[in-house]
């Protein structure tokens, strides 16, 4: 079966002023959905970021502490090319992040403390499609972020977090998974699309680590495929696909 074969993707949901975007790690926005973010804040929506780790084990030529600075810094620039001002990091261990409660705790903290309409996050299945194996972290965060988006409206999970001054938030209508191989809903990519490839660019130094392209062909291409993937099942156009659950 191909996508031209499914049901074609529907428009995101707009009735949200405020998302909680929560990942893994540096750049895992600027690959998955940063298109529809910045069309999302040139609305004048606000758009919060949120990452378990500072991508400290991303670059094998260089050592934890050095990565952890400067990709901390490039993630804090790409964040403001699509115009998201707040970006925070919970500091759990890149590349073996542990899903479960200290997890889910500290994602049900941010929920609270942004009160989101729309969380957004990256994919939590094994696999981005056929044959294609997804990373634990990925799958730990993702799926943490689903079970918090629960958690916290709930003032007897985690009860120790109103004591800080958390109060229970049970208005996260939506969750929005970025990369899905199973997508539901999308954004039109093209109007953010300039945004997210400048956006991605300040990921130079994982980027150059990456490939020994040219960054912005490298970019430019990485984007054009991603978002022209499900683009039959949206009209033809380019788009950020979501999986989407609703509450």
């Amino acid at each position: 079966m191909t996508d031209a074969d499914l049901p074609p993707l529907l428009p995101m949901p707009d009735g949200w002023q405020r998302a909680l975007a929560v990942v893994a790690h540096p750049d895992d926005l600027e690959y998955g959905c940063s298109a529809a973010i910045a069309s999302w804040t040139r609305d004048g929506r606000e758009v919060v970021y949120v990452l378990a780790t500072r991508g400290e084990a991303g670059i094998d030529t260089l050592a934890p502490e050095r990565a952890r600075r400067l990709r901390e810094a490039e993630q804090r620039a790409a964040a403001a090319v699509v115009g998201v001002r707040d970006v925070d990091f919970l500091d759990h261990r890149d590349g073996v992040i542990e899903y479960g409660p200290a997890l889910r705790r500290d994602i049900t903290a941010a929920v609270r403390r942004h009160r989101p309409e729309l969380v957004v996050t990256l994919n939590h299945h094994r696999t981005w499609g056929p044959g294609t194996w997804n990373t634990p972290d990925h799958v730990a965060v993702g799926q943490a972020a689903l079970d918090a988006a629960g958690d916290a409206g709930n003032r007897w999970i985690f009860p120790e977090l109103a004591d800080q001054g958390l109060e229970p938030w049970d208005g996260a209508r939506w969750v929005a998974v970025a990369g899905s191989p199973s997508p539901t809903h999308a954004v039109p990519a093209d109007r953010g699309f300039e945004y997210a490839v400048q956006s991605l660019l300040r990921h130079r130094t994982y980027v150059e680590a990456l490939t020994g392209e040219d960054p912005e062909t490298y970019v430019r291409r990485f984007l054009t495929g991603s978002t022209g993937t499900h683009s039959a099942r949206f009209g033809g156009r380019p788009a950020v696909a979501f999986e989407l659950f609703t509450r």
